[in-house]
């Protein structure tokens, strides 16, 4: 076993604290990466308040970039040196209709989630990336352009790649129209990537004062949300809507400013979906859902981004600020993505 330093969850507490663990050796087809840079996710908030509850130790973050320092006997896709990017699923069945497809995201079986999850060998949960190493096969490791900033790469494993297989999916493309609900983590990675796609793109926000970043992104319109003759104006406008506001809300307005046959697809993990069922039959409109990407949309992403010269907007914090970067996270004090430096 590999002895790994990192940040692990407190019983009872709300922050982390420096923990010491063992990852498994190098199987033949993993590789090791020493991580530099990791985002802060939302869902790691959920992860820590939920192992606080318990005894086991729980070490968050499912977004990282780093070094390849050690690869297995059977590996070809890497080498000692190459920099690499995970996100939050690092194995799945591989045999299901879902993982041939390569949609691992959808594995039947459940896909391996980064922390929190269950090795399918072993048996051991698996650990994240608040911490030096991580040990996972090459096939859900992924390349980085050598163009891109490592740190603001982090961020488009998650956040990025929840975006982009909805962008893809509906084929979005010049001519198209795309509205972005909310502009935390996902939402200003959507504006960017459906602009580069030649989109035009409307941003819906309830926050007037996200008005001139909407544009900086790269907005060609924004949409105060609680203004009812503005909402009303944007009827039977959009091929496509992403909906990535976490909170429970109202999605009628969102299926009107749909056009005939469009699409509205809630990313933002809510208790509930409210709407009214005419907004979504009068036109033939469609509602949906998205989560994570596959391992084809996720190199595909990284390869777009590349070319578009497109990355997340970061503050990075030295790991030791740690818990700084989760109570401002708390408190939506950040833009729009918390990277933790695991070299400082």
């Amino acid at each position: 076993m590999r002895h790994t330093n990192g940040f692990a969850s407190i019983p009872g507490g709300t922050g982390v604290t420096p923990w010491t663990f063992e990852r498994r050796d190098l199987r033949p087809d993993d590789i090791a990466v020493g991580i530099g840079y990791c985002g802060v996710c939302h869902s790691d908030l959920d992860a820590l308040a939920s192992a606080a509850r318990g005894s086991a130790r729980l070490v968050p973050g499912h977004e990282f970039t780093g070094t390849v320092t050690e690869v297995g006997a059977d590996v070809t896709r890497f080498a000692v040196g190459d920099a690499v990017a995970v996100g939050n699923i690092v194995d799945s069945c591989g045999t299901c209709p879902a993982c041939l497809a390569r949609q691992e995201n959808y594995c039947h079986d459940f896909p391996t989630l980064t922390y929190g999850g269950v090795d399918r060998q072993d048996g051991l949960p698996t650990q994240g990336g608040y911490s030096d190493e991580y040990v996972v096969r090459e096939d859900f490791a992924y390349r980085i352009p050598p163009q891109l900033d490592p740190a603001a790469v982090a961020p488009l494993m998650c956040a990025g790649v929840t975006v982009w297989e909805p962008l893809r999916r509906w084929q979005v493309g010049p001519g198209s129209s795309v509205g972005v609900v909310g502009l935390g983590g996902l939402g200003h990675l959507a504006v960017k990537l459906a602009k580069a796609l030649g989109a035009r793109v409307t941003v819906f926000t309830t926050s007037p004062a996200k008005a001139d970043a909407a544009y900086l992104l790269g907005a060609d319109d924004v949409v105060l949300s609680s203004d009812d003759a503005a909402m009303a104006a944007q009827f039977d406008t959009h091929h496509l809507i992403l909906d990535t506001a976490s909170a429970t809300h109202d999605m009628t307005p969102y299926l009107r400013a749909l056009a005939l046959d469009g699409t509205l697809c809630t990313l933002g993990i809510t208790e509930r979906l409210d709407f009214d069922p005419m907004a979504l039959l009068i036109g033939r409109k469609s509602l949906a859902s998205a989560g994570s990407g596959g391992t084809r949309a996720t190199q595909e992403l990284l390869d777009f981004c590349g070319e578009h010269g497109i990355t997340a907007d970061v503050e990075v914090l030295p790991v030791g600020e740690v818990d700084q970067a989760l109570d401002r996270l708390r408190r939506n004090d950040v833009r729009y993505r918390f990277v933790l430096d695991l070299t400082a």
